[in-house]
């Protein structure tokens, strides 16, 4: 385990990177023949970067002609680690993706052999999350021979070198190498368009293509080295980053793969191994991190190899971003910067892992731990918003990584100034509804007329708003001025939620409204198509689901009203109920209490009389007032007469819309359906479906308080 930070090393120290390169040369292999060919012969070099999996040159397995080296059965080659021979195979080569693929699929140098044995433990080196630029302090390694009978021994030889020049001064050139030699010094390194350009003091010798390019200064390996002038020390490595261009289409024909992202499938696992070194109790001697801590404590980084170690582990457990588009806005937000991050090429940022990568900056400690926790509370809600309502053991597990990841973003955020915490603190989700709320004031104007206030509010679930929009005043207004007050910027709002929301069918629109109003025919409620000034406005209902809730309903959520949304949701199927009863002389409070409370679970009251008076209002009260939350009846009911022909028709209706398995969740997109299918030209038979009203009152969902004392639930 890592020792407590202490004085920082000086750059160029060789002592402290002798750990490091002890590493390195321990997680390298030499290519070859299968194992039991008798032939030792070196093809090349490769680095152990993932739990069964090496990283190499395509052309070490594959020569740049095509031609396949001399393989075993099944293409099986050796790859010797740990003093043993083992068998290999071919799974990815980078620069020959699929025809299908097309002329835009990434062509980088690089293959990755799978070993055949899972059971082999073995080590594996760090791989960077970030591009290499200049190099200063950096050793290339090389398999050989010698690694075939005792890898050891070389890779002590190794360390001895290093300790023997570590006496030197950092300007005096390396002895000359001898061709058994693990590791040779780089003299410096720069980034151009071909790749990683490095130069030695000392000629490069055959068979380190595919070895790691080790970088000192942070530990990690950076390229893979591709070739060598053969005139001069001058070398080429293809940069680790271009592996992100990994995917489905480089699998060689036969072989098993990681699956529809082998790219986060391999980092994942080499992130997660990393990890899991540290484990209490877990034997082995020092880890790579041990290695690159003892190199890097004491620079005052405030985010440092532990952090970014348990960091990189979290983000491994999370699925990958389903674009990555997302991406590179998360690290432009985190960034302060206005739109995305702009990366190109080879650094395109593919996984949370490589966003991670781009918030090293250059800049001062407190700036890149204030970057890296706002991109980490970011990548948590995106995840948590992403398995949202989404059932199934896989979707809550994804649910509790996210959550692990919120939490410790949490812990590293104190030590941020309070400005820095409030910034990061409202990270906004994307949300699911609209709430419009009108709230009675109980009193009336001189016309007689009952006086509201009102509000509007993005809804993320689980009791979760952010109020966006306020009308309160002392005095306010009647409900038809309140309401013509929220039309008038109510189609952008649902507009801006639909675009925040993202990919997908759009936010729902959700109405409370007191008693007295249950008749609010919100669906036909007309609102802007665009932003634009002049825009036409079209009816709500049909174009996105509009449902009503229950104002009087907030805060304390009763037993009747849990029980009963538990018993709807869990029905296989959904019936009407009809309200009240035909003919409805009989219905006295009492009968409609019996018949209620003795309705099953999938049952729905429905309703064609008039509920904002009379029976019909007194009916949806008992059925509140019994938990019942849901519920369909028509905004322009009748009156007290009794029914006809077109209650019949409605009724019938109502029936046919409930038929089919599945329980109250699927309600609001039915209705949607239906009112899209009445406001056609050919709405033969749905007519009556115009002004229909869809009761959803969730009480996992409950309403915010609309004014009060208490703060209201942020998103955040």
């Amino acid at each position: 385990m890592a020792a407590p930070d202490g004085p920082a090393p000086a750059r160029g120290d060789r002592t402290a990177y002798a750990q490091l390169l002890e590493h390195a040369g321990r997680t390298t292999v030499a290519l070859c023949a299968a194992p039991g060919t008798g032939e030792a012969r070196l093809w090349g070099s490769g680095v152990l970067i993932a739990p069964g999996w090496v990283l190499t040159c395509a052309h070490v397995p594959v020569p740049h002609d095509g031609r396949r080296r001399g393989t075993g059965p099944d293409g099986v080659l050796g790859v010797a680690v740990g003093g043993r021979v083992l068998a290999g195979r071919l799974e990815y080569d980078l620069s020959r993706p699929a025809p299908e693929a097309g002329p835009a699929a990434a062509r980088p140098d690089l293959a990755l052999i799978r070993l055949l044995d899972p059971a082999v433990e073995h080590p594996c080196a760090w791989v960077s999350d970030q591009p290499a630029a200049l190099l200063e302090d950096a050793y290339i390694f090389r398999g050989h021979d010698e690694h075939l009978a005792s890898p050891q021994a070389a890779t002590e030889a190794a360390r001895e070198r290093v300790l023997r020049e570590s006496g030197r001064d950092n300007g005096a050139a390396a002895g000359p190498a001898g061709p058994a030699d693990a590791f040779i010094a780089v003299r410096f390194g720069a980034r151009d368009a071909r790749g990683l350009q490095f130069g030695s003091d000392v000629r490069v010798t055959p068979g380190a293509s595919g070895g790691p390019l080790v970088e000192c200064d942070r530990g990690e390996v950076v390229g893979i080295v591709k070739g060598t002038h053969r005139q001069d020390h001058l070398g080429l490595a293809v940069p680790v980053t271009a592996l992100r261009g990994l995917g489905p289409e480089h699998l060689v024909a036969g072989a098993e793969g990681l699956g529809p992202d082998p790219y986060h499938a391999l980092m994942s696992a080499h992130d997660r191994w990393h990890w899991a070194g540290q484990d209490l109790g877990r034997g082995g001697g020092p880890t790579w991190f041990d290695a690159q801590h003892a190199i890097m404590s004491g620079r005052g980084r405030l985010w440092g190899v532990q952090e970014r170690l348990q960091a990189l582990d979290l983000l491994a457990r999370l699925p990958a971003p389903r674009d990555p588009l997302v991406v590179e806005e998360a690290v432009g937000a985190a960034l302060d910067r206005d739109g995305a991050y702009n990366g190109s090429g080879a650094w395109t940022l593919r996984t949370w892992r490589d966003g991670h990568g781009a918030l090293y900056q250059g800049s001062d400690p407190y700036t890149e731990l204030r970057a890296v926790v706002h991109y980490l509370r970011i990548v948590a809600q995106l995840t948590a918003d992403r398995a949202r309502d989404v059932p199934g053991e896989e979707a809550a597990a994804v649910r509790e990584e996210a959550a692990r990841l919120e939490e410790f973003v949490r812990a590293k955020a104190v030590v941020l100034r309070s400005q820095d915490r409030r910034m990061i603190g409202p990270v906004r989700r994307r949300p699911r509804s609209v709430l419009v709320e009108f709230e009675p004031l109980f009193f009336y104007d001189e016309a007689g007329r009952e006086l509201f206030n009102w509000s509007v509010s993005e809804g993320y679930g689980r009791g979760r708003w952010l109020r966006v929009e306020v009308r309160e005043s002392d005095g306010g207004v009647p409900f038809e001025q309140a309401r013509d007050e929220v039309l008038r910027g109510l189609g952008a709002r649902l507009l801006r939620a639909d675009g925040e929301a993202g990919e997908g069918a759009p936010v729902r629109l959700e109405v409370a409204v007191p008693e007295g109003r249950w008749d609010t025919p919100a669906g036909g409620w007309e609102v802007a198509a665009s932003t634009r000034r002049t825009a036409k406005g079209w009816p709500v209902g049909p174009r996105r689901p509009v449902v009503l809730r229950d104002q009087a309903r907030r805060d304390e959520v009763d037993r009747a009203w849990l029980r009963r949304w538990q018993g709807i949701t869990a029905a296989r199927e959904l019936h009407a109920l009809r309200l009240p009863p035909d003919p409805p002389d009989a219905a006295s409070p009492e009968a409609l209490l019996r018949l209620l409370d003795g309705a099953d679970d999938g049952t729905l009251p429905t309703l064609c009389h008039s509920v904002s008076d009379g029976i019909g209002r007194e009916a949806v009260a008992i059925a509140l007032d019994s938990g019942f939350p849901a519920g369909l009846w028509a905004a322009a009911g009748h009156g007290e007469r009794a029914c006809d022909a077109a209650c019949a028709e409605f009724h019938r209706g109502i029936r046919k819309l409930l038929q089919g398995p599945g329980g109250v969740a699927r309600l609001p997109d039915l209705v949607r359906e239906l009112r899209a299918e009445a406001a056609g030209p050919a709405a033969v038979g749905t007519h009556w479906a115009r002004d229909l009203v869809l009761l959803y009152d969730d009480p996992l969902d409950p309403l915010p308080q609309l004014f009060g004392d208490r703060p209201q639930v942020s998103p955040s």
